[in-house]
């Protein structure tokens, strides 16, 4: 790839049209948004893309385009949360960091696309995931802490690292209502459950899923169904851990075996507890975050990685919540 300058302008040549593509987004609003972000202006000639302006805007849209080289490269599409997270990478001077970013990459998707973290707190959080046998990521909605956790797990039984997958998560909203709904125990619980479900038939596919659930490899389950058992050789995922009682969060992570290990998620701000009553998930943060062996990580609204609204939503409630 060769690239040139000159007085207040900069192009790139690209590789092939898929890197073309990507960069520019879909009706060019990537190199739209760059422009909007930098001040520079963006035109793609081909495949060269002309950048010019002042020096300080060509130079920084340059770095941003540079810092997700990884993405378009592999004619992967950039989005919004990977520009604002560049964004904040070069205004914080960890521009190195957030390089290394694009290398890790955690599995392929059903539609061929790379799974990896798009945030340097959450590439943090893989790596918990990876050294420790228990890790927290307490985080708002829409930040990856499940997608994440179970990308990692169905990696390690791809790898036969672990022997089982178990993902559980409390239905709260259900309680002894649970008679109530129509249908045998699994059916009530589903819908409660539906989330982990279409994290795996992301990375899987359902016809792969459905197999691996059949097996026992895969187990989908409410947190009640964790009572008086030993989880041997399993990656355990908690969700919707804020939901947890403390007794209920305590029974759950002493059900760790040999060779396995857990991550529990949650988001403190959605508590569906009655009120007054401890969220088991603040809690055990609290309780373990110096324990050897857990890990604790906090992901905030920056991290979003859903659509962009949903960052500026959670803001919006975060601001209220300090008023």
């Amino acid at each position: 790839m060769k690239e040139a300058s000159c007085s207040g302008r900069f192009h790139i040549d690209l590789p092939d049209s898929n890197a073309a593509t990507a960069l520019c987004g879909l009706g060019q609003n990537t190199l739209h948004r760059l422009e909007a972000l930098t001040g520079a202006s963006l035109v793609m000639r081909g495949l060269q893309l002309e950048i010019s302006g002042r020096p300080n805007q060509v130079e920084r849209a340059k770095a941003l385009v540079e810092l997700v080289r990884p993405l378009w490269e592999e004619g992967e599409a950039v989005s919004q949360v990977d520009l604002q997270s560049a964004l904040t990478s070069l205004d914080t001077g960890r521009e190195e960091a957030h390089a290394q970013l694009g290398q890790v990459v955690l599995a392929k998707g059903q539609r061929g696309n790379l799974l990896r973290p798009r945030t340097l707190r959450q590439k943090t959080y893989v790596e918990a995931m990876e050294r420790h046998d228990l890790t927290f990521a307490l985080g708002p909605a829409g930040t990856g802490k499940t997608f994440l956790a179970t990308v990692l797990a169905v990696r390690m039984l791809t790898e036969r690292r672990i022997e089982r997958l178990v993902l559980t998560r409390p239905a709260v909203e259900a309680g002894e209502r649970l008679g109530f709904l129509p249908g045998d125990l699994q059916q009530k619980v589903d819908p409660y459950l539906r989330p982990l479900y279409d994290a795996l038939h992301s990375l899987l596919g359902p016809e792969k899923t459905s197999t691996l659930l059949e097996k026992g490899v895969i187990e989908v389950a409410p947190l009640a169904y964790m009572r008086g058992r030993t989880l041997d050789e399993a990656f355990v995922i908690l969700d919707e851990a804020q939901n947890t009682t403390s007794a209920q969060m305590r029974m759950v992570l002493t059900r760790l075996g040999e060779r396995s290990r857990m991550v529990v998620t949650g988001d403190v701000t959605q508590v569906d507890l009655p009120p007054g009553q401890l969220s088991g998930l603040v809690e055990a943060a609290e309780l373990l975050a110096r324990v050897d062996g857990v890990s604790v990580c906090h992901l905030t609204s920056a991290d979003v990685v859903r659509h962009p609204l949903v960052q500026r939503v959670v803001d919006a409630y975060a601001r209220n919540e300090r008023r």
